[in-house]
């Protein structure tokens, strides 16, 4: 039995994998499965959202990993044959797909950044960022089964469709894994998270002194926005958190407003703001990246041209 397989770990990520799923099933005329923890929220959510099939895997034990899971989804896939697994390209997402692939034989294509299914061959196309964000890898598979991550927020999660019908099972246990979870310590975030802001002003290597930035805080606050930063200042200067860091080595963004303050705009960092609908920039230099990939563009001190649109915002 051939199909579409989404694997996830939470409810959000079920959404996304579910969004991408349904732009695929109604092309390659199969069903698409979910197969999600059975304390993520409700099956008959996940098929409202999209789900044909939902397989629900059991609770395990504190000490076990989620990967866990693997031996069990692993004699599914074999029994069924789906055409395309699905994961989120988190760091767990991203090691049980690679386990998956080499239990199952199967080709992996890590970090997709979009799917498409070519009915004339029969193959799955996808594409993902190569040398650093400097361009797009494309890549088709015709065996089956394909394995795809894709990055947090590369789809749009699957909307509620009243009236949908659809299967639920629950999977058996899986047997100890040799791998134990000794301790867990949750990272302490010392920023908001800035992958559901709707408006981002981003500080770049244009200012001066630590303090100034104080100037682009008041310019997100009149917004009604918040606060990124771009790889210098966190990682190297450390003058904000690494949490607010922008682009291929932080944070991916999907932000109405993007404004860039003193940002360079090296594609390193623009990768991270691809899914923006607006970018907007203030750079003194007229020959700086970002206002090639800008919808609108200042060329004047940050100094000078954010102080004026701080004051007319406040008006």
């Amino acid at each position: 039995m051939a199909g579409i397989w989404i694997i996830a770990e939470t409810r959000e990520q079920a959404f996304e994998l579910l969004g991408a799923g349904r732009s695929l099933a109604p092309d390659m005329g199969t069903a698409l499965t979910a197969i999600v923890r059975k304390g993520a929220g409700p099956p008959e959510e996940t098929i409202a959202r999209g789900a044909d099939e939902v397989f629900l895997l059991p609770e395990l034990p504190p000490d076990q990993p989620f990967g866990a899971h693997l031996p069990v989804i692993e004699q599914e896939a074999k029994t069924a044959s789906p055409d395309l697994i699905l994961f989120i390209s988190s760091a767990r997402g991203k090691e049980m797909a690679a386990r998956l692939a080499a239990r199952l034989g199967a080709g992996l294509c890590s970090g997709c950044t979009a799917l498409a299914f070519d009915k004339g061959s029969g193959s799955i196309r996808m594409e993902r960022l190569a040398y650093g964000g400097a361009a797009i890898q494309k890549l088709t598979a015709s065996t089956k089964p394909v394995i795809v991550a894709v990055p947090p927020r590369s789809f749009e999660p699957a909307q509620v469709v009243d009236g949908r019908q659809g299967k639920t099972r629950e999977l058996p246990s899986p047997p100890p894994s040799a791998v134990r979870i000794i301790e867990k310590k949750p990272k302490e975030k010392v920023a908001k998270d800035i992958t559901e802001a709707r408006v981002i002003v981003c500080a770049g290597r244009g200012f001066d002194k630590k303090e100034d930035l104080a100037l682009a805080r008041e310019l997100a606050d009149a917004l009604g926005g918040e606060l990124g930063a771009t790889r210098p200042l966190t990682e190297e200067m450390h003058w904000l958190s690494a949490d607010l860091c922008i682009g291929l080595s932080g944070v991916q963004v999907k932000p109405e407003l993007y404004m860039g303050l003193g940002v360079s705009g090296q594609i390193q960092h623009m990768t991270g703001v691809r899914g923006a609908k607006v970018v907007c920039a203030v750079n003194r230099d007229e020959n700086a990246p970002i206002f090639a990939l800008s919808d609108f563009g200042i060329v004047g001190s940050l100094y000078e041209v954010v102080p004026k649109i701080i004051e007319e915002l406040k008006k």
